[in-house]
């Protein structure tokens, strides 16, 4: 069985998101395959500009009104969409007859204005979710999620969470070893959870010098470890004072609020995409016991552990 795939491109779309593409191109090379016929669509046809100016052939929608069609994922872009009226009208068409709709970035301003995400949960680039929601109050923005699947529509944060969005239509397709393979060949993360967060602790942290990243990486690789200040200071072949003095100047925290915080973040990975008790997570990340992590949590998010797997779970069971 062949599913037909469209995709919507506009004059400067984000050209990071056909990494999406590239996801069906190696699915189509598994056993049994081709399995997707893949098309890139606009409003007139021809060559549209990505945003760096590169342009990419395109067909125009009116060719493949009458065609079925699989899954239609729009683009995202650079900049705040303003509705295409074309693009709308096609969107409102087509997604009647899609088995999936879905928007890499901020496309999910498109389906929003096709009335697609109308009662509905979606996602999209963290720096346009504020607006997002003020725009169209009728659907629920998530800003710190990768992507979410409401019902038969899809939404994904912004640049590289285009390949998560794939990977998943893939497993949804060809199941999870599928869609491991694929992402094996294209050397990144399996596949990372829906409701993992946007940011990064090490991304938020950004210290300046190879000394306090290599031991910030380092942290991060041994959480269950003590990790003192000292053990820090060594990695990064600075003396205490010295290692103490750089960290926060580079980073704004105390090397001991920084390890908390990288602990925190591989908490809540943990917790919302496996099912392991609150003891283990704390034990695997690197809390000396399930209190001191609850106390930790309360600090970052205001909620308990319980309380985000909860919502987590929530949040699954609506999809």
């Amino acid at each position: 069985m062949t599913r037909h795939l469209v995709f919507l491109a506009f004059p400067g779309f984000q050209i990071v998101d056909l990494g999406a593409l590239a996801v069906f191109e190696l699915a189509n090379l598994q056993p049994g395959g081709p399995f997707y016929e893949i098309r890139v669509l606009s409003e007139q046809g021809g060559l549209v500009p990505s945003s760096v100016g590169v342009p990419v052939q395109t067909e125009a929608i009116a060719s493949r009104r009458s065609r079925a069609i699989d899954t239609l994922v729009v683009f995202g872009g650079t900049d705040d969409l303003p509705p295409a009226p074309g693009l709308v009208r096609y969107l409102e068409e087509a997604s009647l007859h899609a088995r999936r709709t879905a928007s890499i970035c901020t496309g999910a301003v498109l389906l929003a204005a096709a009335g697609l995400l109308d009662g509905r949960r979606a996602t999209t680039h963290w720096h346009l979710a504020a607006e997002l929601q003020r725009r169209y109050p009728a659907l629920r923005v998530e800003q710190d999620r990768i992507y979410i699947n409401d019902g038969k529509y899809w939404t994904s944060a912004g640049m590289t969470a285009c390949i998560d969005l794939a990977l998943a239509l893939v497993e949804q397709d060809l199941g999870a070893d599928a869609a491991r393979t694929v992402a094996r060949k294209m050397v990144v993360y399996h596949r990372r959870s829906g409701g993992q967060s946007q940011f990064s602790a090490m991304l938020d942290l950004d210290p300046t010098s190879d000394r306090i990243r290599k031991a910030l990486d380092y942290a991060r690789r041994n959480l269950r470890k003590p990790l003192s200040v000292d053990e820090l200071a060594d990695v990064a072949n600075l003396s205490r004072r010295q290692f103490s003095r750089s960290f926060r100047l580079e980073t704004g925290q105390t090397p001991a609020k920084a390890v908390e915080t990288l602990r925190v973040e591989a908490a809540r990975a943990m917790l919302e995409s496996a099912g392991h008790p609150v003891e283990v997570v704390a034990r695997e990340s690197g809390f000396e016991d399930a209190e001191r992590m609850r106390r930790a949590f309360i600090r970052a998010f205001g909620h308990p552990p319980q309380a985000l797997r909860r919502q987590s779970r929530e949040r699954r069971a609506a999809a």
